[in-house]
């Protein structure tokens, strides 16, 4: 909603609408160009009706309109800064929404807001020529917004149609146009929905669909408002394996359409991870991780390993694939959203013996987890200390020396000494504690970068 303006200054001779008592100045080519008084092809609405006759409600059409449109700024209320519904005139020459201005008074101001002027007289005149040019342009441009609504319903319903009939490449545009529909005009989603369109798209997801079809395909269904039970009919392992290998294979715009249609199936509904996960796309998923070179990918991927991760057989299944080292590589490039999904994701992978051991093995990763404590957040702290616990637990002489000279006790006195929550000082002490054990005296308190008094 544009901030209200007062008018511009006007010249004699300019050609000009006067919409107040002389203050408010339209000018006649701006009032053509914008269809007010039905230049342009506008309309003009006399007795401010829509098509047919049918008086439209002026309160209506902005609600619907008033977050699409710029509307002009001599349409403005100065005080509340809407549209105006009622708008009345002061002998000030300044025009207000009525209610507005009776307040302004009933508050007990006798002065115009907009110049501060004392008024000689509070009464206001109802400014009917403002108000048919606001109507008359509601209107104009809701009718415009219904007539383009009903053609993307129509064209929806074409293409819902065509995708019965044509195959190949002809299938490939049909989804293409109804793909850039759907993500362009809210209304074709309830239409796809409501016509069977879910099925129908679901239909060509099949052992023999080629990945061109699938990503188009796929691009629909993520953008659509699914129940639970049209989710469950899309649980198929051959559509799952299907859009797997598409995740594999398609561009980053498909790769993650594919992650966030995996997410959207499982979230928030009684359905088993296991039932959308496979090898193949827990593998896809890591290279999305990976490939620095796609933020969004990077983040799209996390997010659905995180959720996958809940169930114990995909864990033993990521430990396998070597996810602990290739997660473990990409923490120092992280941004804070991803590497706190990256630390939990191994920090659950740590609670398996496999992924205990998979951690101990990884040197790299245990110097990245020492750099990370008190560096980017407490939450981050948190999962580090947790990793780092776990595996010091399963070979506590063999880490502690690979930890400590990536800097491991100057980080953990640091944590103890922060205002860190009580819990991870607790933790940095015992796994302090559990350093100096597996540690020559000397060196371990050099190690610390403790002065020599303090020494």
């Amino acid at each position: 909603m544009p901030m209200y303006q007062p008018a511009t200054t006007w010249r004699e001779g300019d050609p000009k609408l006067v919409v107040g008592c002389g203050t408010q100045i339209l000018d006649l080519e701006t009032v053509v160009k914008d269809g007010i008084l039905g230049g342009g092809g506008g309309i003009i609405c006399g007795g401010g009706g829509g098509g047919g006759g049918e008086k439209l409600d002026l309160k209506e059409m902005i609600e619907e309109l008033e977050s699409s449109v710029e509307v002009p700024s001599v349409f403005i209320c100065p005080i509340s800064l809407e549209p105006m519904q009622d708008p009345v005139t002061l002998c000030s020459g300044q025009t207000y929404e009525r209610s507005n201005i009776l307040k302004w008074f009933s508050l007990g101001h006798l002065t115009c807001p907009t110049t501060m002027q004392e008024l000689w007289d509070d009464s206001v005149t109802p400014n009917r020529t403002l108000h048919q040019l606001i109507h008359t342009w509601f209107s104009q441009k809701y009718l415009a917004l219904k007539k383009r609504s009903e053609d993307v319903q129509g064209r929806v319903l074409e293409l819902l149609d065509s995708l019965k009939k044509v195959k190949g490449q002809a299938r490939v545009q049909s989804l293409k146009d109804l793909r850039h529909i759907v993500i362009t005009h809210s209304s074709a989603k309830k239409m796809v929905v409501d016509n069977g369109g879910v099925a129908l798209i679901s239909s060509l997801l099949g052992s023999f669909t080629s990945h061109a079809v699938g990503s188009e395909a796929v691009g629909i269904l993520v953008n659509l408002d699914l129940n639970s039970e049209l989710k469950k009919n899309l649980i198929q392992p051959t559509r799952i394996s299907l859009i797997a290998d598409i995740l594999n294979e398609g561009s980053i715009e498909t790769k993650i359409n594919c992650t966030k249609f995996f997410k959207m199936l499982i979230v928030g509904e009684d359905l088993k991870t296991e039932d959308v996960s496979s090898l193949s796309l827990l593998v896809g998923l890591l290279r999305m991780v990976k490939d620095q070179r796609h933020p969004n990918g990077v983040t799209a991927g996390l997010s659905l390993l995180r959720t996958l991760c809940s169930n114990e057989p995909i864990r033993k299944q990521l430990v396998s694939i070597g996810a602990v080292a290739k997660l473990g590589g990409t923490l120092s490039n992280l941004n804070t959203d991803c590497l706190e999904s990256a630390l939990y994701i191994l920090d659950v992978l740590s609670s398996l013996p496999e992924g205990r051991l998979a951690l101990k093995n990884c040197e790299d990763t245990i110097r990245n987890l020492v750099k990370l404590l008190m560096k980017v957040s407490e939450i981050c702290t948190q999962f580090a200390l947790s990793i780092l616990w776990a595996v010091f637990k399963l070979a506590p002489e063999e880490c502690a020396v690979l930890a400590v000279e990536a800097g491991l006790a100057a980080k953990l006195l640091l944590v103890i000494q922060s205002g860190c929550n009580p819990e991870l000082k607790q933790r940095s002490a015992e796994l302090l504690k559990l350093c100096s054990l597996n540690y020559p005296d000397s060196i371990f308190i050099s190690k610390c970068k403790l002065t020599r008094t303090i020494q």
